[in-house]
């Protein structure tokens, strides 16, 4: 895809926003069901993922993390965000490797201590490029895809977060 044809894909979506901004708030949705031992399955759309404990808090290694989904998502979102950014600008990208990081103390998740925060300290997320652009098309690329990154920008500001637990 170049840039003519993303935006001949996205001005009509673009207008429509516009015009009817109610339009543009989506509301996306994920679920799972607890599965046997300690795990839930989360249908992808895809597939089913099953997640599990990991290894560092008693998993046995077979189910999936779900801090590594976590990071999963950030670069999967970021690397989207990358190539649309890209392209809209007309940068060729000929190859890239998109990577997130984080770190965990596992002892705030296991209750050994409550001085350690449950979850990530820090996450780096890192861009290994092939690409002709010059550094400034780079720093500008780097500025579009975290200001247009759904995942980044939710993980950076926060987000209220409504919990609710009922019986069937």
């Amino acid at each position: 895809m170049d840039a003519e044809e993303l935006k001949n894909i996205q001005a009509p979506i673009k207008d429509k926003y516009r015009e009817v901004p109610d339009a543009a708030m989506i509301t996306l949705k994920a679920q799972g069901k607890i599965g046997d031992g300690i795990s839930c399955k989360v249908e992808t759309g895809r597939e089913m993922a099953e997640a599990g404990l990991h290894p560092a808090t008693g998993g046995n290694g077979m189910l999936a993390c779900s801090g590594d989904m976590l990071l999963e998502a950030l670069v999967a979102c970021a690397g989207v965000t990358l190539s649309a950014v890209s392209t809209a600008l007309g940068i060729e990208i000929k190859d890239g490797i998109v990577k997130a990081e984080g770190d965990l103390d596992f002892r705030g998740t296991l209750g050994v201590s409550k001085e350690v925060p449950v979850g990530f300290q820090v996450i780096r997320l890192s861009f290994l490029l092939e690409t002709d652009a010059t550094d400034e098309q780079i720093q500008t690329l780097a500025k579009l895809t975290e200001r247009y990154c759904v995942v980044y920008q939710t993980l950076v500001k926060g987000v209220l977060v409504e919990t609710r637990f009922d019986k069937k």
